[in-house]
């Protein structure tokens, strides 16, 4: 029979796909963490959710950080939590929700990684075009490079979905939130050649697909694969700096910045919903200035 905790994940995760759209990867994080909870509920101590108190989430949270987990993912962690109290106390079936004043531990402020416009050049530029699958790869770096758009986004993309008379990708962000992004010539000439070239080598007889990029199946190629793509990349260009597929979407929005775009631009660019998570790229930009300013200023 299934307990009462679970039945309540259940509603919750209905919830979150019916009313509030959420994607499939943000639900299964949002599970996940809720679930953590109900195991350490239920191994180390003796208490039931709705017996919760303020200095229980604190003790729980002392043990996330006795695991190893790091600040950002015990903040996401308790985002989640606070989120799952806070249905539970709407329904009724909690009287307060306990994760409501839980705090997350102090971040620490890092700017995110990136190239800078010649080493991002540099790079793409080694791209090779060989096999099928060079194509389709060059094809999805240039992409991911020319739009922002996050790898989540990209490994969900139908061919109707790139508009070539306008130059743009509609693009299904969290949330199932719908936006244009404009790609340029390189990424066109990039997708054109993997289309025409590559792509119907990847189709298998008998299966059909509308997905953009493909697997050596012939099926959609998923969120890790083509992180797994990128990382084969830079081992194969020989690349030193360290090169994820969140630093390419770093990068787009950093050298945007760096060209003068305006930061609610580079906000609908990225989709992000709050201002506050795009200004994280100003720091990196005025990181930019001062460099050049000390390499260029005679008294600097």
């Amino acid at each position: 029979m299934e307990s009462k905790e679970a039945q309540w994940l259940s509603w919750f995760v209905r919830y979150l796909e019916v009313e509030k759209n959420c994607s499939a990867w943000t639900v299964t994080h949002y599970s996940k963490d809720i679930e953590q909870l109900f195991t350490y509920l239920s191994t180390k101590t003796s208490k039931h959710l709705e017996e919760l108190v303020h200095q229980d989430v604190r003790y729980f949270v002392s043990h996330l950080v006795d695991e190893g987990y790091s600040k950002r993912t015990i903040a996401r962690k308790l985002s989640s939590l606070r989120s799952f109290g806070k249905f539970l106390e709407r329904e009724g079936f909690l009287t307060t929700n306990p994760f409501l004043h839980a705090y997350s531990p102090k971040q620490d402020k890092k700017l995110p990684r990136f190239l800078y416009e010649e080493e991002m050049d540099h790079w793409l530029g080694l791209l090779p075009t060989v096999t099928p699958y060079d194509r389709r790869d060059k094809a999805i770096i240039e992409l991911l490079y020319a739009t922002g758009i996050r790898v989540s986004e990209c490994s969900l993309l139908h061919l109707e979905q790139v508009h070539w008379q306008s130059g743009t990708v509609r693009v299904f962000g969290k949330g199932r939130r719908e936006r244009y992004v404009p790609f340029g010539k390189k990424a066109e000439e990039a997708l054109h050649d993997y289309l025409q070239e590559a792509r119907p080598k990847l189709l298998k007889e008998g299966v059909e697909s509308t997905a953009l990029f493909l697997n050596n199946r012939g099926n959609q190629l998923s969120d890790r694969s083509i992180r797994k793509i990128v990382e084969k990349k830079i081992q194969q260009t020989a690349v030193q700096k360290k090169i994820s597929p969140h630093a390419i979407r770093h990068s787009f929005a950093t050298h945007l910045l760096n060209g003068g775009a305006d930061l609610r631009t580079v906000q609908e660019l990225l989709g992000h919903q709050s201002l506050k998570t795009t200004q994280i790229y100003t720091h990196v930009s005025k990181e930019r200035l001062y460099t050049v300013y000390k390499h260029t200023h005679p008294r600097a």
